[in-house]
């Protein structure tokens, strides 16, 4: 059986700051590269056989930390722009309370969650998935039909895209999916690649 961990990155400078991060390649804050640790600890008993990143530091170093914290360091990994969080546009380094006063809470929210809507310059997480999905197709689904053993570290937004196509969920069911920073989400999968069980660890 395959096994699939996607992780959202730790806590970064600008989730801490409360701003729109998007494409704007910020590191993790102290708390973050906590989460990341933290994350290892509860991965010690997996033996990843590859691994898988954006090409933005907080992921990057999200996965560093933990593979440092397991031991596993010299695991083959592939970055990937396809896995970026979503780009965000003209709200990129706006705080998110700020523009929730200038535009309106409800607006905010469809342009942070909606599936089609883009916000301003940017893109919606339908575009998101459109970049994410072939390349898990391509790149990663292969891996897991040969019963790999995976972690990918990534965004909320790009891990929300991935979620949604292994859960099968609606545009409107993945209006109120989270996905919160540092906790390895686990998938387990049978020899079609199929989810035959997921938690959070």
């Amino acid at each position: 059986m395959a096994q699939l961990v996607l992780l959202r990155h730790g806590e970064s400078q600008w989730n801490l700051e409360n701003r729109f991060t998007g494409w704007v390649d910020v590191p993790l804050s102290p708390k973050g590269e906590e989460e990341a640790r933290e994350a290892g600890r509860k991965l010690t008993s997996f033996r990843f056989d590859r691994a898988y990143t954006s090409v933005l530091k907080r992921a990057i170093d999200t996965l560093r930390i933990v593979l440092e914290t397991i031991g596993q360091a010299q695991i083959p990994i592939e970055k990937d722009a396809a896995l970026n969080e979503r780009c965000y546009g003209h709200l990129q380094g706006l705080n998110k309370a700020e523009t929730a006063a200038k535009y309106g809470d409800q607006q905010v929210k469809l342009w942070r969650r909606s599936y089609d809507l883009r916000p301003p310059g940017g893109e919606s997480l339908k575009d998101t998935a459109d970049r994410v999905l072939p390349y898990y197709e391509q790149r990663i689904r292969p891996e897991l039909l040969a019963g790999k053993t995976i972690i990918i570290s990534a965004h909320g937004n790009s891990l929300r895209a991935l979620v949604m196509h292994l859960d099968r969920l609606s545009p409107q069911e993945v209006l109120e999916l989270n996905i919160p920073t540092g906790a390895p989400l686990l998938y387990e999968l049978n020899a079609a690649a199929e989810v035959v069980g997921k938690r959070y660890l």
